[in-house]
């Protein structure tokens, strides 16, 4: 690899989308956008279906169960990811991966109860986490570095679509025909016949034995994150947040000291630019999660918006993250792509600022803007801080690295619910609560969320300035 001073981001500036869709890329473009396709369409068809699913044969007790088991199972399939493919190879584990989800999903939509719906649940958790990981992991394999921020853009235009349609989709097919209809499968079949074609290659090495106590502690964590948010006090709460925390910080310390680390080096290190950019991803998601969880009921309960109309904030939120990606990697320039970064997180804050406003004031119409500016701020670096992530790491490190940014991004969503579920119950947040009461409890949830987001801020200046001072704001990919 030649000296990062000594480079040019030449390479870098001549990338089409067109070139996407030519045939020495199609394939890939088609394989990596599959994969997000199924990870995202599936997440959207089973909160419409399984609550049709419920109704049919009971099981309403254990219904969060079906979204915690497949969040824990997503996470630590991500985090197993990098191992495999090292072990593996990507074709062979991708394959295996998707063919444990297809048994997920066969199980999930042949049930006659909800425990097996669970045990579909957790298989198609696992599958899909390693799919969306290793997804990441190989594009720097697989594209040049001038169309890794035009396959990012793609990727967005995919969650759009996944935002959009698979709410639709799942809709009509489970109120017209059946829930245990869902074409989950049917996208497997195409993104396997992909995978396979796809000569995806491993570079190779030794994967070392599988980590296994460090992935059990690391579910184990996501598990009392998840069982947080449904404990039935502020004192459990918060126990089960301490204690996921504590099993967080222990796993990480002893993975630091293991010959076959799970993450890379300098993962959530302050004095590295990886480690602070991984703060980043982490706390983003994490600060958006007070909107994804509160916002629609705030809509409908404040202000007397109907579901459908209460579900067009998060769809705007996925159109201007979808728009504001594409134009970001349409930029030629990929000086300018890395100097805005740090803008991302500030657009986040602004807008978690301004939904506490929208709420404190009761002027709705902040709210719409508002979502607006968060999803342009996810548009504006979440493409281009995953690329300079890949960069900063060591090629021997770089499928950790890659692996670990969906598999991040799950965990602050998880994570996020639960904080702000502990926010909310602790202001008086409850079902049968007045409107005043409702209105403070999301404002501190709102605020707590813009918080989060001004510490991603100063996480992303500092890991652009920690890239400087490495040299590696402009290294290039292999």
């Amino acid at each position: 690899m030649a000296d990062p001073a000594q480079q040019t981001v030449t390479n870098a500036e001549d990338g089409r989308w067109s070139e996407l869709l030519q045939p020495r890329h199609l394939a890939a473009t088609v394989t990596l956008c599959l994969g997000v396709a199924l990870f995202a369409f599936n997440e959207f068809f089973v909160s419409t279906a399984l609550p049709t699913a419920v109704v049919e044969f009971g099981g309403a007790s254990l219904l969060s169960w079906a979204f915690t088991l497949y969040l824990v199972f997503a996470i630590v399939g991500g985090a197993l990811a990098a191992n495999q493919k090292a072990r593996f190879g990507a074709r062979n584990t991708l394959v295996a991966a998707a063919l444990v989800f297809a048994t997920g999903t066969i199980i999930a939509t042949m049930a006659s109860s909800m425990p097996q719906v669970l045990a579909g649940r957790v298989l198609q958790g696992l599958g899909e986490g390693v799919i969306a990981a290793l997804c990441y992991a190989l594009i720097p394999e697989l594209f040049p570095q001038r169309l890794v921020p035009k396959i990012f853009g793609a990727e967005a235009i995919v969650w759009a679509g996944a935002a959009f349609g698979g709410p639709l989709i799942s809709g009509l097919l489970t109120e017209y025909w059946s829930w245990r209809n869902i074409p989950a499968a049917a996208i497997f079949v195409v993104l396997v016949v992909a995978i396979v074609r796809q000569p995806a290659q491993s570079p190779g090495g030794s994967a070392g034995s599988i980590p296994l106590l460090r992935l059990v502690t690391f579910g184990v964590g996501i598990l009392l994150v998840s069982l947080s948010s449904t404990a039935t006090n502020d004192y459990a709460m918060a126990g089960l947040l301490a204690a996921a925390i504590a099993v967080f910080v222990s796993t990480v310390r002893l993975d630091r000291r293991s010959r076959q680390s799970i993450l890379p080096f300098g993962a959530f290190s302050p004095t590295h630019s990886l480690g602070a950019g991984l703060w980043v991803i982490l706390l983003m998601p994490l600060a958006q999660a007070s909107g994804s969880v509160y916002l629609v009921y705030a809509l409908q309960q404040l202000w007397g918006f109907g579901p459908t109309a209460a579900g067009f904030s998060n769809a705007l939120m996925a159109i201007s993250w979808s728009l504001t990606a594409i134009l970001i990697a349409s930029l030629r320039s990929h000086e300018m792509r890395v100097q805005i970064v740090w803008t991302g997180p500030l657009m986040l804050c602004l807008g978690l600022v301004g939904l506490a406003l929208a709420v404190g004031t009761g002027e709705y119409k902040l709210v719409f803007i508002s979502q607006a500016a968060i999803g342009a701020g996810f548009g504006l670096c979440w493409g281009t801080l995953s690329q300079l992530l890949m960069n900063v790491s060591t090629i021997e490190e770089r499928d950790k690295t890659s692996a670990l940014l969906p598999t991040l991004q799950s965990a602050g969503y998880a994570i996020g619910a639960a904080v702000f579920g502990a926010v909310a119950n602790a202001g008086g947040f409850d079902e049968g609560a007045s409107n005043r009461v409702i209105s403070a409890a999301l404002l501190g949830v709102f605020a707590v969320g813009a918080t989060l987001a001004a510490a991603s801020v100063f996480f992303g200046i500092t890991t652009l300035r920690l890239a400087r001072c490495e040299g590696k704001v402009h290294q290039n990919m292999p």
